[in-house]
Parts: C-alpha cells; structure tokens; sequence
C-alpha cells in the first residue's frame, strides 16, 4: 500500500484493519514501519500540506481539512501548514486563483455569479475578508445592479 501513495499512520491503520479485520499482526507491522521511519506522520503532513497549497492552489483552511481528513495528528497539522504557507504567499494564490476563474466568467458580473465566486473561492480555502479585498481590488468585477445603483444615484445627486 506504501508504494502506491504515502499514509498517515491512523489513515494506513484504519485501511489495514479493513483488510485484515481482527488480526494482531496489524499493530505490530504499524510500529515496525514506524520505526524504520516508513510511517511518520509530521513528514507526511509537511509534504502534503506543500503540495495542495502549491499545485492546488489550495488556501490554509483547505488544507487544514484535507490533513484532517487523511487522519493525520493534531499536534503536525499546524506547524505543518505554518512550513507551507511560508514557502507559498496565500495572497499571490488567491490572486491565481481568482485571475483564472475571471477568465472563465461571463461578464457582465450579476450578484449571483459574485456570490458563486466567492463561494468556490471559499471551498479552495481562503479566508473571506482576503476574498472580498481582492474581489473589490478588481474593477471588472463589481456587480451590474450595484453599477447601476450608482449610476442613477450620481445622477440623482447631480439633479438635486
């Protein structure tokens, strides 16, 4: 199982004892591998965390979860996410991100593809105050009614 994809040790633990239900070895070949440092869940953690937030472009709170998820230790989890985002600036991700799927979008922007937006970019993980100043940071992207909102309120002011 090791060869195909590295585990965190409760992750590898769980899919042994699924394999092999009610058998002592299961224990014993955990620590083996522990020892010989093939299981080590702060190595894994570390690697993982590297890689969802550089190829995946994945924001903190993603990854927080995906390590979660695959079991791994609380105790790696933090010091983990904090060796990965110093390698990779969350703002610039976020910016990636976000340049990659306006391109993608329709425009104009109504309040609902706004809201889908920033929904996905919240999935990916980023915190939603970095969302809304890099939304707002783009022109492209402010909504059409809130365009014509001021529109007619500029021309509103400019009667009165």
């Amino acid at each position: 199982m090791l060869a195909r994809r590295a585990y965190s040790v409760a992750e590898l633990r769980r899919a042994l004892e699924r394999k092999f239900p009610e058998n002592p070895g299961v224990r014993e070949a955990i620590v083996r591998l522990r020892q010989l440092g093939y299981l080590n869940d702060k190595k894994f953690a570390e690697h993982c965390a590297s890689f969802l937030a550089r190829h995946k472009a994945f924001g903190r709170y993603r990854v927080r979860r995906e390590l979660k998820a695959k079991l791994v230790d609380y105790k790696h989890i933090e010091s983990a996410l904090q060796q990965a985002y110093e390698e990779t600036n969350e703002r610039e991700l976020l910016e990636r991100v976000l340049e990659k799927k306006v391109r993608t979008l329709r425009l104009p922007v109504t309040p609902s593809k706004l809201s889908s937006l920033c929904q996905s970019l919240l999935r990916r993980g980023f915190r939603a105050d970095d969302i809304m100043k890099a939304i707002r940071a783009r022109s492209e992207l402010r909504p059409v009614a809130e365009g014509a909102a001021v529109t007619e309120l500029e021309g509103e002011a400019g009667q009165g």
